[in-house]
């Protein structure tokens, strides 16, 4: 290399670190400069929230937003709007914690609270609140996850309230994770492009194919390693159709996708792939695996008479088409129902045969 090419493969490499420094510190003054905001706009909704409950007038809230929003637009200009005002007032009411929103401020955003407040269960808000956090979702994927109703269809939704307060309680403290909020029923995978008629193979392909948006609907953490997995015992071969592993749970996925509903034989075969896993593939420090079992459809009763939920398998049905809203909120609910009523009544009572 002659001496001027060097001098100018010298400047580029300045100009490059030079680069990076101002870019550097330009996303570190906007991160400032958004918790700021946040913290603000938190204080903001306490201060005006304190005003209003001296009002004795229904109408009283109204007058104070008007008048402050006009006060504040012609002293500091926008974001003060009587809509931002209500999105304050409405913040400090979904998290009246100043020391929760203190932790939170650093990974979530103004844009990212915005779209947790409005929702109406507190565990609900919670639940997404730190997840988003801890999985460090964009405000894009965020409203993603919320319009496909994640946390209805995340395993923990169907326990009861005291047990989902408690696992969110330990994630926000421990950041550990639970079979219970990694698993999800139903797996929304119509991002495959699947036609009416299809077979096993034509489901994996496309998994294939879409790998980063399965991964996406599987949820973070997941880390593809292979498909089709020979398994031999007693000189016979078995081929497991997709093996995970899930950093967070630190141990190995497997899963089987099945054509129609979930059949008692299908708890079988994914016991003895989950024994020879655990056997000739878990390493030192690893949890033992776990199966999920992906099928058109699932009958309550034969999975609640297996009782998988005390096994290390999961059932799920997944949807090649997004379904209405609508539609999608009732199968949530009633299997919400559904599980709840069955948590409340307790384990079956064994059944034995009759003394002649």
């Amino acid at each position: 290399m002659n001496r001027k090419r060097m001098k100018v493969v010298a400047k580029q490499s300045l100009f490059q670190d030079i680069r990076r420094m101002i870019e550097e510190a330009r996303a570190a003054v906007a991160a400032t400069v958004n918790a700021g905001l946040t913290m603000l706009y938190w204080h903001i909704g306490v201060r005006i929230n304190e005003e209003i409950l001296k009002g004795k007038r229904a109408d009283y809230g109204e007058k104070i937003i008007s008048t402050l929003s006009r006060q504040l637009t012609q002293e500091y200009g926008g974001g003060f709007s009587a809509k931002n005002l209500r999105h304050m007032i409405r913040f400090a009411e979904a998290f009246p914690d100043e020391r929760i929103v203190s932790t939170l401020w650093r990974q979530l955003g103004w844009s990212h609270f915005k779209e947790i407040i409005y929702l109406d269960k507190p565990l609900q808000r919670d639940f997404y609140t730190e997840m988003c956090r801890l999985e460090r979702w964009s405000v894009r994927a965020l409203r993603a996850k919320i319009g496909g109703m994640l946390y209805e269809r995340t395993a923990i939704s169907r326990k009861p309230e005291a047990v989902i307060r408690h696992e969110l309680d330990t994630l926000r403290a421990d950041d550990r994770m639970t079979p219970d909020l990694v698993f999800r029923d139903p797996y929304i995978l119509d991002f495959l492009g699947l036609k009416d008629r299809y077979v096993e193979k034509d489901i994996e392909d496309a998994i294939l194919r879409e790998m980063e948006s399965f991964i996406l609907e599987l949820g973070a953490d997941f880390a593809f390693l292979a498909r089709q997995k020979r398994i031999e015992v007693d000189h016979d071969d078995y081929y497991l159709d997709l093996l995970f592993f899930h950093r967070a749970l630190k141990r190995l996925v497997a899963i089987d996708l099945k054509l129609g509903d979930f059949k008692p034989a299908d708890k079988g075969q994914m016991e003895l792939y989950l024994r020879w896993l655990h056997k000739h593939e878990t390493k030192p420090g690893e949890e033992p695996p776990i199966g999920l079992i992906l099928c058109a459809g699932k009958k309550h009763e034969t999975v609640e008479l297996l009782e998988l939920e005390k096994s290390s398998i999961r059932v799920a049905e997944y949807l090649t088409a997004l379904p209405p809203r609508k539609t999608l909120e009732k199968k949530l609910h009633l299997a919400v129902e559904h599980a709840r009523r069955r948590l409340e009544q307790g384990p079956p009572e064994s059944v034995g045969r009759k003394k002649r």
